[in-house]
């Protein structure tokens, strides 16, 4: 096992799990794979595949993507290990990527495991996962950029968009090109995978490299799972996501809002463990490491609401600054609803409860 794998588990029980790991989740996929493809496709053919698919597996996702906030926290051993401290013997480049592998629930979607099973096939997508990490934790002091980042936003991501879709929020795919919502995942799961592969350029303007290396990538990676036109659309969507999770990058897709939406929910401590106890102290360590638990549900009055449980008032700089940015003025904004509270015994409380 490599060093940015190791304290990683495969399932977690009698405690959080690792940071990345979705473990209900990935029982649900392993488990019922067949089963829920069949359920969903005869569900189809009723005309009620989204009440089957909530009703089949909602809760055990709402735990997972939890378990990705509270997981952050106990987790970073990963890619954290290997590159947080700067006396840790780097490992040869097929070494570090041997363990990488990126996982999330496919819900039956047969072009979702697909290319899911491509990205973990291919030795450069992994190798650029690995040099961002390298750039951006070991050489930067930022935080996670790794495969594991990748994991988190990606299952955060489906996690948005099933919420979203499922009280009646269209994809752009949908509206725009006649496809469907198992469409709409490809372009948000492509774009997930991708999105921030440029930092293995650099950190600067990384997502406009990010572009440049997915636009050869992604027709590889979709090769016999979609057909031209198809293949084309579905790639371009993707593209406009990955450009559009940038701090300016003003995206007019639902399928981009939720990718830039995820990437800033991936907040929590485990994510800058490693440049905050190796005292590399910023306020993204600092806000980041107060961040305890980030947790999706399906809101009330919005289809969405994001819970973020924080130790310390320094979180706040994640919600407003980070987070509040790339949500506001999206196609999504107005579905989404967010709370966060600071519950820190020992901390002069300014403010107890901060919404958007």
């Amino acid at each position: 096992m490599s060093a940015e794998a190791s304290g990683r588990s495969e399932a977690a029980t009698g405690g959080p799990a690792p940071r990345g790991t979705a473990p209900e989740e990935v029982a649900l996929e392993g488990a019922d794979s067949t089963k829920g493809a069949a359920k969903e496709e005869a569900a189809s053919k009723e005309g009620a595949a989204k009440e089957e698919v909530a009703s089949a597996a909602g809760a055990a996702e709402e735990q997972a993507v939890s378990a990705e906030g509270v997981a952050s926290a106990e987790g970073a051993a990963k890619e954290g290990v290997a590159f947080g401290d700067a006396a840790t013997a780097a490992l040869p480049p097929r070494e570090a990527v041997a363990d990488a592998r990126v996982r999330a629930p496919t819900r039956g979607n047969r072009r979702l495991e697909r290319l899911l099973a491509a990205a973990n096939d291919d030795l450069q997508v992994k190798a650029w996962w690995h040099a961002s990490a390298v750039n951006a934790t070991r050489r930067l002091g930022m935080s996670d950029h790794s495969w594991v980042h990748i994991q988190v936003v990606l299952n955060i991501a489906l996690r948005l968009s099933r919420l979203l879709f499922r009280r009646g929020v269209v994809a752009s795919v949908v509206t725009d090109h006649g496809m469907g919502e198992r469409d709409a995942e490809i372009v948000i799961a492509a774009a997930c995978l991708l999105h921030c592969v440029g930092m293995s350029v650099h950190r600067s303007d990384h997502e406009a490299f990010s572009l440049f290396l997915a636009a050869d990538k992604l027709p590889e990676l979709l090769e016999g799972i979609y057909e031209e036109p198809e293949r084309t659309i579905i790639v371009s969507e993707a593209l406009h996501a990955i450009i559009g999770h940038r701090r300016s990058g003003e995206p007019f897709t639902v399928e981009a809002a939720i990718v830039r939406v995820a990437d800033a929910l991936d907040m929590a401590r485990g994510r800058s463990r490693v440049p905050f106890e190796s005292g590399r102290l910023n306020i993204h360590s600092l806000s980041a490491y107060a961040i305890e638990e980030v947790r999706l549900t399906p809101g009330s009055d919005k289809a969405v609401r994001v819970e973020i449980a924080m130790s310390n008032s320094a979180g706040i700089y994640q919600v407003d600054e980070l987070l509040a940015t790339k949500l506001r003025g999206s196609p999504i904004e107005d579905h989404v609803e967010v709370i966060a509270r600071i519950d820190a015994e020992h901390e002069k409380r300014l403010i107890p409860v901060f919404r958007i």
